[in-house]
């Protein structure tokens, strides 16, 4: 009976600590993704008449591999069609007087709509209320 309960005993704290050793892995493969998640910040402008008017000037931190579009519907009123902006903080584009929103990134004129753009560490965006013409 004694030679049972040693067994017993033995074969319980086997279980038991093979059950931490699976819980701290788990815990360090945890921490470890969360250490991978990188941050990039990005500044973001928004004006009209090519700067003539500004309406707002942030600096945004956001997840790597974050959209342009994501990183404007978190942070403003925005209302979008096809991954293009058309409306921001209430100014939506107006095609009788030929205005709309134009953006840049770093100074260059966007070449994909701002679903498409993932937004890098450092990025300058100016989203400018203007004319077309």
């Amino acid at each position: 009976m004694k030679k049972w309960n040693t067994v017993l005993t033995a074969m319980i704290l086997a279980v038991a600590v093979l059950a931490g050793c699976g819980t701290q892995e788990e815990k360090e493969t945890s921490a470890t993704q969360e250490e991978q998640v990188q941050e990039v910040t990005v500044q973001v402008q928004l004006s009209k008449n090519d700067g003539e008017e500004m309406m707002a000037e942030d600096e945004i931190t956001v997840e790597e591999g974050t959209t342009l579009m994501e990183v404007m519907e978190d942070n403003y009123e925005v209302e979008q069609s096809e991954g293009f902006i058309n409306s921001i903080e209430g100014v939506a584009g107006n095609q009788e007087e030929k205005m709309a929103w134009m953006y840049t990134i770093n100074g260059e004129e966007a070449m994909v709509g701002a679903n498409e753009y993932e937004v890098e560490d450092g990025d300058e965006i100016v989203f400018d209320y203007q004319s077309w013409e």
